[in-house]
């Protein structure tokens, strides 16, 4: 009989987030599938949790879902989680999920911290409707089509890029959107350095430009129809 495939969201920043049932999925399965090993090793260290392990990245995704799915149908129980926050959602693992529905074998979302829906709910902005646009090409001239793209759209807006880009992407919003469509980038959430700015623009490339931030974030942008 095929074990079961379990998602396990892990935190985004404070170790504090992680549920009790995503604990005792962890420490209860046969193996644990990673992204990176550096910050897989990490977390199971944080936890107390020694488990046999695999590494899935964007670098191995098709050799190591093969493994993973082998030890699935061989009757094992596997947890898949990602460097942070929700595995498989803008991280590699599709393959592996899209494999084992087709193989039949079960699987199983253990929900947790979610950066999108933290940054949602302090944004200020409508929710009712969003668009969660994600990663925009880290090329300029294709950067900029995507946001010319988007700004005649009426929903919320969600962007997410490497944390090095910060002041690239909010620059680039200033120049399509204009000085007056407000934005809300969270920075760093759930950690003690977690900031919630609000403002145009304008106003916080100009902040941004002259205090360097390293962290993760997450960008919102007002739609149109506000």
């Amino acid at each position: 009989m095929a074990g079961t495939l379990f998602l396990v969201a892990t935190p985004i920043g404070n170790w504090e987030d992680i549920t009790l049932r995503a604990l005792r999925v962890l420490n209860e399965v046969d193996l644990i599938v990673f992204e990176e090993r550096k910050e897989g090793s990490r977390l199971l260290r944080h936890y107390g949790i020694e488990k046999p392990v695999e590494s899935l990245n964007e670098h191995n995704e098709a050799a190591a879902t093969h493994v993973i799915l082998g030890r699935l149908k061989e009757g094992s129980s596997v947890a898949l989680i990602s460097d942070a926050g929700t595995p498989v959602f803008s991280d590699p693992g599709q393959v592996l999920v899209r494999r084992a529905l087709e193989l039949g074998i079960k699987i199983v979302p253990v929900p947790g911290a979610s950066s999108l829906l933290a940054a949602l709910i302090v944004s200020g902005f409508p929710l009712r409707e969003f668009v969660f646009r994600g990663f925009l090409s880290p090329k300029k001239e294709r950067r900029i089509s995507d946001l010319q793209q988007l700004k005649r759209e009426h929903r919320t807006i969600v962007l997410m890029d490497a944390p090095y880009r910060l002041v690239q992407l909010v620059r680039d919003i200033a120049d399509v959107f204009g000085a007056t469509r407000r934005i809300c980038v969270a920075f760093d959430l759930t950690l003690p350095t977690e900031q919630i700015l609000h403002g145009t623009a304008p106003e916080l490339h100009k902040l941004f430009a002259k205090e360097e931030r390293k962290g993760e974030f997450v960008v919102l942008l007002e739609g149109t129809g506000k």
